[in-house]
């Protein structure tokens, strides 16, 4: 498995402090972040899952626990817009450079506005996707939301 990922190198050049972490990705799971978290041995709502939706037809990336889902009415709220969808996964590979499974937040082909769930950064510290399937990194969430310049809302459900 490479660890020079997009998100990797975008990582390393805004000197972020991180570490890495591998697992075996199961393709079949129900729920690729609930696989994340139990296959590296971490509580549910410190893997983050990194999605990609469109608010008022506008893509946008969203980050939440991998345990809870996103209301759309809160996500449309949060980008001051009307309505959100989750984007199909063909235009969210496209849009990221990532392959469903394996999106990350950074490091992205387009960059795109991003959300976190607030409570994200009540956590010393979390994991999101490197850019791959079955790559994990972990780091500050704080630090992640500056780089990332993400608005900080609530976006569960």
């Amino acid at each position: 498995m490479s660890r020079s990922t997009p998100a990797v190198i975008a990582l390393e050049r805004a000197a972020i402090a991180f570490t890495t972490r591998s697992y075996v990705y199961d393709p079949g799971a129900a729920s690729i972040g609930m696989q994340a978290a139990e296959a590296i041995g971490e509580p549910p709502h410190r893997v983050l899952k990194t999605l990609m939706a469109e608010v008022d037809g506008r893509p946008v990336c969203v980050i939440i626990p991998s345990d809870r889902e996103v209301s759309m009415k809160k996500l449309a709220a949060a980008f001051s817009g009307k309505s959100a969808r989750m984007m199909r996964p063909a235009d969210a590979e496209r849009m990221t450079g990532y392959h469903v499974g394996g999106i990350s937040p950074f490091g992205q082909k387009r960059k795109v506005e991003t959300a976190i769930e607030e409570t994200a950064l009540r956590q010393d510290f979390v994991f999101v996707n490197g850019g791959q399937r079955g790559l994990q990194l972990r780091l500050d969430p704080r630090e992640a939301s500056a780089l990332l310049k993400a608005k900080v809302a609530s976006l569960t459900a």
